[in-house]
C-alpha cells in the first residue's frame, strides 16, 4: 500500500508540473515551441571577414629597405633587380630584389616566399624609363616593369563597402522605427512587428500611480455604470443567481477631458483582475495586415488571463464607419483591421471573461456593426460636469494645493461652466503658479479669479497703450452691459469687470452664468437686451458708435436668428422650426419666408436695443459712476457695483439650487446618522486647509508683532 500511494503521489505531481508548463506555454502566446531569435552578429562576421578578405588579396610589396636613386642604379647595372613597380602619383618606385642577391642587399638571406623589394625616391618617371631601356639593351636588366595608381587602403574600403552599409542602415532604421526600438528578436523586434503593444497592469504593477473611484468626482451616473462592471467581477454569482450575464463591452463617450480614460484607470486601480491599455492608433502600422494581427494577438493574451479587462482609448482611430464605395490602400487596411476586432469581440468564437472598454469623443462616426449589442452593449456618456461635480473636482484637485479662508468653492463652481474636468485642474495649477509668481505663502481666491480669466481670456497685455478718449469709451461701454444686467432679471449675474486688454479684446466684464436645462423667451431678451447695453452706451454718453460692439452684434444677431427660425418664437411664424440637421445646400424655406424672418429678427433687436438704451438712462448717475471707478480702477467687482446700485433685486437660479442641495445634504446625513462619505471627507479636508491658513497668518502677524516691538525697544536703548 504504501509503494502504491507514493508511485500515486508521483504520479500527480508529474500531472501538475505539466499543467503548470502547459499554461506557461499558453501565456507566452501559445506556441509550444519557442521560436528561434535571429542573431544579430552576422553582420559584424561578414564586415570583418571583408576586410581580412580585401587585406590579403591586396598587392604584397614586402618592402623592407629605402634606397637613394644613386643605390638604385649600382643594383640594377650588377643584375639585382627581378621587376620594378613604379607609382605615378607619388613618384616612387619599388624594386623587387633576386633571391639570390637577398644576403648583398639587405644583409641577410629571405625567408618568406614573397619577393623583398626596396623603396626608391625618383625625379622624373621619363627619366627612369630611357634608363631602365638602356640597361635593358645592356643586359643588366631583365625584369618587367610595371605602373601602378597608390591610393590609401581603407579609403577604398569605404568607397567599396559605402553603398552596402547604407543600404544596411536605412533597413535597420525602419525596422527599428516599425519595431519599437527592438532589432530581430525579442519584443519590439521585426519577428514581433504583429504583437499587440497593449500595456498589461497586474499584480504589482497596478499599485503603482493606482487611481480607484474616490479620485474620480462627478460624474455619478457614468462611474456607477463602470462601478456594476467591476462589481460583477469580483462578484459575479450575485448577478448570475438571477439569469444575468456581464455585458460584453462598453463605450465611454463624451467631449474631450471629462474623464473617460480616467473612469478606465479607476477600473485598473479597482477591479483586482489583468487590464490591458491601449490606444485605437496603436493598431495603424504602415505595413499591410499587422494591425489585424495586433487585434488577434491582443485577444489572445486577454484570453490566456481572463477574466481580465481590455481598454481601448480613442477607438475611432480604427473604429471609423466603413464606406460603402471600394476602398484603397490605407483605408483598406484599416477597414481589415475593423473586421478583425468586430470577429474578435462578438464573433463565430467566445471570449467569455474578457469585457471591453473604449473610449471616444466621434461616437457619431463609429461603424454601426461596433455599437450593436453583443459588442458594445453600453454606451456611457460623461458629459461636461454642472454645478454640484464641478465643485466635487475642485474638492479633489485643491488637495495638494495650500489654500487660504478666502477661496469659495461654490464661487468657483459658478465661475467655471462648461469646464470640463482638464480644465478645472488647469485653473487649480495655474491658481498656484500665479500665486508662486506674487511670492504668495497661500493661493487666495483673486489667484483663482485670475486663473480662470487667463484661460477664458488670455494673458492680460498691459503694454498695449490707450488714449484718454479710448479708454472712457471702452469703460463706458462695459458699464453699460454691468449696468444693464444688474437691473434685468434673467440676465446672468456679474462677477467682474475689467478694462484692461486680454486677448484680442480691449475690455471684458464677467458674468456667472446661468446653467438652464430650458429657456424662455423671456430669459432670451433679457440677455440680448443685456449684451446690447454696451453699443447702447456708446450711441448715449459718447454720441459716436465703434467697431468695439462688433462680437456682440454677431452674438445677439445668431440668438435672434435661432429664436425665430428654430426656437418658434415669432409673432409672424409662431410654433414653426426650419431646422434641418441634414446637409443641404438650400434652405429649408421659400424666400418669403426668409424675408418674413428678417423683418423679425430685425425688430426684435430692435427692441431690445431701444429697452436697453431706456434702462441706461433711467440709471444715467449710476453709470456714469460706475465708467469712472473702472477709469480710476481699470477692474472692478460685484461688490463696487453693489456699492452703486445696491443690492440686485433678484436672486438667481444657481442660488436657488445651491440652496436645495444644501438642504438635500442636511436630510441625507440625518437620514444616514451623519455617516462620513469621501465629499464630506473632502470638505472637512478643505476647511481645515481655511482654518490651518487663518492660524497661520496669525501666528505670522503676531511674530512680526513682536519682532517690530523688540526692534523699538533696541532702538530706544540705543538712544
Amino acid at each position: 500500500m504504501d509503494k502504491k500511494e507514493m508511485n500515486e503521489e508521483m504520479q500527480q505531481l508529474q500531472r501538475d508540473s505539466e499543467e503548470k508548463n502547459k499554461e506557461k506555454t499558453e501565456q507566452q502566446g501559445g506556441d509550444k515551441t519557442p521560436k528561434p531569435r535571429f542573431n544579430f552578429t552576422w553582420l559584424y562576421v561578414i564586415l570583418i571577414a571583408g576586410i581580412v578578405v580585401m587585406f590579403f588579396t591586396r598587392k604584397e610589396s614586402n618592402v623592407t629597405k629605402n634606397i637613394d636613386y644613386t643605390h638604385f642604379k649600382e643594383y640594377v647595372e650588377k643584375g639585382f633587380a627581378s621587376d620594378i613597380m613604379i607609382s605615378k602619383s607619388d613618384l616612387t618606385l619599388n624594386m623587387y630584389i633576386k633571391p639570390a642577391h637577398d644576403r648583398e642587399v639587405f644583409g641577410n638571406k629571405n625567408t618568406t616566399s614573397a619577393p623583398r623589394a626596396v623603396h626608391v625616391e625618383i625625379g622624373s618617371i621619363t627619366l627612369v624609363e630611357e634608363y631602365l631601356n638602356k640597361q635593358k639593351e645592356e643586359g643588366h636588366f631583365t625584369g618587367n616593369i610595371g605602373y601602378e595608381q597608390q591610393e590609401e587602403f581603407f579609403w577604398n574600403l569605404i568607397i567599396n563597402f559605402a553603398p552596402i552599409l547604407i543600404i544596411i542602415g536605412i533597413w535597420l532604421f525602419i525596422f527599428r522605427r516599425m519595431g519599437g526600438g527592438g532589432m530581430f528578436g525579442g519584443a519590439g523586434g521585426i519577428f514581433s512587428v504583429g504583437k499587440s503593444k497593449a500595456q498589461l497592469i497586474e499584480g504589482e504593477n497596478g499599485d503603482k500611480d493606482k487611481v480607484t473611484f474616490k479620485d474620480v468626482a462627478g460624474q455619478t451616473g457614468a462611474k456607477q455604470e463602470v462601478q456594476e462592471i467591476v462589481e460583477f467581477l469580483k462578484n459575479p454569482k450575485k448577478y448570475t443567481d438571477l439569469g444575468g450575464k456581464i455585458p460584453k463591452g462598453a463605450l465611454l463617450v463624451g467631449p474631450p477631458g471629462t474623464g473617460k480614460t480616467l473612469l478606465a484607470k479607476a477600473v485598473a486601480g479597482e477591479a483586482g483582475v489583468p487590464f490591458f491599455s491601449l490606444s485605437g492608433s496603436e493598431f495603424v502600422e504602415m505595413f499591410v495586415g499587422v494591425g489585424a494581427s495586433r487585434v488577434r494577438d491582443l485577444f489572445q493574451q486577454a484570453k490566456a488571463k481572463a477574466p481580465c479587462i481590455v481598454f481601448i482609448d480613442e477607438i475611432d482611430a480604427i473604429g471609423r464607419a466603413r464606406s460603402k464605395s471600394v476602398s484603397i490602400g490605407g483605408n483598406d487596411e484599416r477597414e481589415s483591421t475593423l473586421n478583425q476586432l468586430l470577429t474578435e469581440m462578438d464573433g463565430f468564437g467566445t471570449n467569455s471573461g474578457i469585457i471591453i472598454l473604449a473610449a471616444t469623443n466621434r461616437a457619431e462616426i463609429l461603424d454601426k456593426a461596433l455599437l450593436r449589442a453583443g459588442r458594445f452593449d453600453r454606451q456611457i456618456h460623461v458629459d461636461l460636469p454642472d454645478l454640484n461635480e464641478r465643485k466635487e473636482i475642485f474638492m479633489v484637485h485643491l488637495r495638494p494645493i495650500k489654500i487660504d479662508e478666502t477661496v469659495d468653492l461654490d464661487m468657483l463652481a459658478r465661475q467655471t461652466p462648461g469646464f470640463s474636468g482638464a480644465d478645472i485642474a488647469n485653473v487649480c495649477n495655474e491658481a498656484a503658479l500665479i500665486s508662486a509668481r506674487r511670492n504668495q505663502e497661500w493661493v487666495d481666491r483673486q489667484s483663482f479669479l485670475d486663473a480662470v480669466d487667463r484661460i477664458i481670456g488670455g494673458l492680460e497685455k498691459k503694454t498695449k497703450l490707450l488714449t484718454a478718449s479710448e479708454k472712457r469709451a471702452i469703460a463706458l461701454h462695459e458699464a453699460g452691459h454691468a449696468t444693464i444686467s444688474w437691473f434685468l432679471e434673467y440676465a446672468n449675474p456679474l462677477v467682474k469687470v475689467t478694462i484692461v486688454p486680454r486677448g484680442q479684446a480691449l475690455g471684458a466684464a464677467w458674468y456667472m452664468p446661468e446653467e438652464r436645462q430650458i429657456t424662455t423667451k423671456e430669459e432670451m431678451l433679457d440677455e440680448i437686451c443685456a449684451t446690447l447695453g454696451g453699443r447702447a452706451a456708446e450711441e448715449l454718453f459718447i454720441g459716436r458708435i465703434s467697431s468695439g460692439a462688433m462680437n456682440d452684434l454677431e452674438s445677439v444677431t445668431k440668438r435672434a436668428y435661432g429664436m425665430i427660425a428654430y426656437a418658434g418664437m415669432g409673432d409672424k411664424l409662431p410654433n414653426l422650426c426650419y431646422y434641418s440637421n441634414e446637409e443641404q445646400f438650400t434652405k429649408p424655406y421659400s424666400e418669403h419666408t426668409a424675408q418674413i424672418i428678417d423683418e423679425e429678427v430685425r425688430d426684435l433687436i430692435a427692441q431690445q436695443y431701444a429697452r436697453a438704451k431706456q434702462v441706461l438712462l433711467e440709471h444715467k448717475e449710476g453709470h456714469a459712476e460706475l465708467a469712472q471707478l473702472l477709469i480710476d480702477k481699470e477692474g472692478i467687482l460685484a461688490e463696487d457695483v453693489e456699492r452703486i446700485f445696491g443690492k440686485r433685486p433678484f436672486t438667481s437660479r444657481t442660488e436657488e439650487i445651491l440652496a436645495l442641495n444644501d438642504e438635500e445634504e442636511k436630510r441625507r446625513k440625518a437620514a444616514d446618522g451623519d455617516t462620513s462619505d469621501t465629499k464630506s471627507e473632502m470638505e472637512e479636508l478643505i476647511r481645515q486647509k481655511a482654518v490651518d491658513a487663518i492660524v497661520a497668518k496669525a501666528k505670522k502677524a503676531e511674530e512680526e508683532k513682536n519682532g517690530n516691538s523688540e526692534e523699538k525697544k533696541e532702538e530706544e536703548k540705543n538712544k
